[in-house]
C-alpha cells in the first residue's frame, strides 16, 4: 500500500527536471507542458532569473512570522494595488485560503450591515476550493459528496444571467456578496461575459453588496491582462489570487478595495506561513519578469495563435462544440466525455488536462514561444482527431 493518501488518481509518470516549457522524466524523455502545473508555473520551469531571485532569498531569510514587519510583503502588496487599482492586500498560502478569506470578508460585511445570516450569491459550474466552506460555495455535487452537511448561506445561480441576480436580491434581504470566477477554470473555461461583469458591478453598488472576483486561476497575466476582469474594465471589491503569482512557490493573496479594504482588523484573520519573505520574493520576481519580458503581450499572441490553429483544424467538425478562452487559458469542448484524451496526449509527449468531463484545458506557461505553440497544436490536433475516430468514443 502506498504511504500516500489516495486523493489523486495520478498518472504513472513523474518528472526529474524542467526547462522552459518542457518537462523531462527520469529517462530523459521530453514532454511539452501545456498545463504548467494547473496555471501555476507562469514562467515555465527553471527560469534563470526567477531561480536566482528565490535562491538568493532562501539564503537570506525564508520565514519570520507576521508578528514582525516583513518589508517584502509591503512591496508585493504595493505592486498588486498598483496593477489592480485596488487598496490593500492580505497574503496567505493558496487559492483555497484566499477564497476562505474572501468569504470571511463577505460575512463581516453582512454582519456590519446588521444581517444575522449573511448570504453569498455563487454560480453554477464554479470551483472555489475543497475546504468545507469553499466546497459549499462550489456548485459541483461531486465535490460535495461525502462532506455534508454543507455550510449554509450560499445561493447558486446561472452564470451570465443578470435577471437571476436581480430576482434573488429582491427575494433575499441578507445577501452580502456576489462571488464568482472571472473565467471558470475547473468548470470548463467558461468566461463571465463582459456585459455581465459590468452589470454585476452596477448591481453590487446599487445594493451595497461586495463584488468578489476569484482570479486564482485566470489572474496574473494568463489572459493577456494582469487580471481577467480588466477586459471588462471593472474593479472588484475583493479579488483572491494564488497559483501563477508565485511561479511554483506556494502563495495566495486577497486584494481588497473600497468598503472591503477596512473590514479585517487585528485578530479577525491571520496565517502562520502566509506572506513569508520567500513567497513574497517569488511574487515580486514573477511580476517583474512578466513586465520585463512582455509576457502579457506574449500570452495574447500565443493564445490567438493556438486558437486560430485549432479553429482551422476543427472547422466543420460537429464533435467540437466550442473553442473558447482568453490568452493562454483555452478550452476545447467536445460533445462527449473525453478524459481518455489526457493519456493519448501523454503518449504524444504532451501534458494537458480534461475538466468538466468534456473540455480539454490548455494552460501553458506565459513564456511559451511561437515555435512551442505550433508544436503544441501539432501534437494535440492528431490526438483529438484520433480520439474522435476511435470506435465507441
Amino acid at each position: 500500500m502506498s504511504p500516500l493518501m489516495q486523493t489523486y488518481a495520478r498518472l504513472d509518470l513523474g518528472f526529474a527536471r524542467g526547462q522552459g516549457s518542457w518537462l523531462y522524466d527520469d529517462k530523459g524523455d521530453a514532454y511539452l507542458d501545456g498545463l504548467s502545473g494547473i496555471a501555476v508555473n507562469t514562467l515555465g520551469h527553471a527560469h534563470p532569473r526567477f531561480v536566482k531571485d528565490i535562491a538568493e532569498q532562501a539564503a537570506t531569510l525564508i520565514h519570520t512570522s507576521n508578528l514582525y514587519q516583513i518589508p517584502l510583503q509591503t512591496q508585493l502588496a504595493q505592486r498588486l494595488v498598483s496593477l489592480s487599482g485596488m487598496t490593500n492586500a492580505f497574503f496567505c498560502n493558496s487559492g483555497l485560503e484566499a477564497n476562505e478569506a474572501a468569504l470571511k470578508l463577505a460575512r463581516l460585511h453582512g454582519h456590519n450591515k446588521g444581517f444575522s445570516r449573511p448570504e453569498v450569491i455563487v454560480f453554477n459550474n464554479s470551483f472555489h476550493g475543497r475546504s468545507i466552506a469553499t466546497l459549499s460555495a462550489t456548485a459541483n455535487p461531486k465535490v460535495h459528496k461525502g462532506f455534508e452537511p454543507l455550510v449554509e448561506g450560499f445561493t447558486h445561480l446561472p452564470l451570465n444571467d443578470l435577471g437571476a441576480i436581480e430576482r434573488t436580491l429582491r427575494e433575499k434581504q441578507q445577501v452580502s456578496a456576489i462571488f464568482l470566477e472571472s473565467i471558470q477554470g475547473e468548470g470548463g473555461i467558461r468566461p463571465a461575459d463582459i456585459p455581465f461583469l459590468k452589470g454585476l458591478r452596477a448591481i453590487a453598488d446599487q445594493h451595497d453588496v461586495l463584488l468578489m472576483l476569484d482570479e486564482v486561476q485566470c489572474g496574473i497575466g494568463r489572459t493577456g491582462r494582469w487580471f481577467a476582469h480588466q477586459w471588462a474594465d471593472v474593479t472588484p471589491d475583493v479579488m483572491p489570487l494564488a497559483k501563477g503569482l508565485g511561479s511554483g512557490v506556494p502563495i495566495g493573496a486577497v486584494v481588497a478595495h473600497g468598503k472591503a479594504a477596512s473590514l479585517f482588523t487585528p485578530g479577525s484573520h491571520g496565517t502562520t506561513f502566509g506572506g513569508n519573505p520567500l513567497a513574497m520574493r517569488a511574487g515580486l520576481s514573477t511580476i517583474a519578469i512578466i513586465e520585463d519580458e512582455s509576457l502579457l503581450e506574449n500570452a495574447t499572441a500565443r493564445g490567438q495563435q493556438i486558437r486560430v490553429a485549432l479553429e482551422k483544424a476543427f472547422e466543420g467538425e460537429p464533435a467540437i462544440s466550442d473553442i473558447r478562452g482568453q490568452g493562454l487559458m483555452i478550452g476545447i469542448e467536445l460533445d462527449r466525455p473525453c478524459a481518455e484524451i489526457v493519456k493519448l496526449a501523454l503518449a504524444a509527449r504532451l501534458l494537458i488536462n480534461v475538466t468538466a468531463d468534456r473540455v480539454v484545458r490548455l494552460l501553458p506557461p506565459l513564456t511559451l514561444n511561437a515555435q512551442e505553440a505550433s508544436e503544441l497544436v501539432n501534437r494535440l490536433i492528431p490526438v483529438i482527431k484520433g480520439f474522435l475516430e476511435k470506435p465507441g468514443s
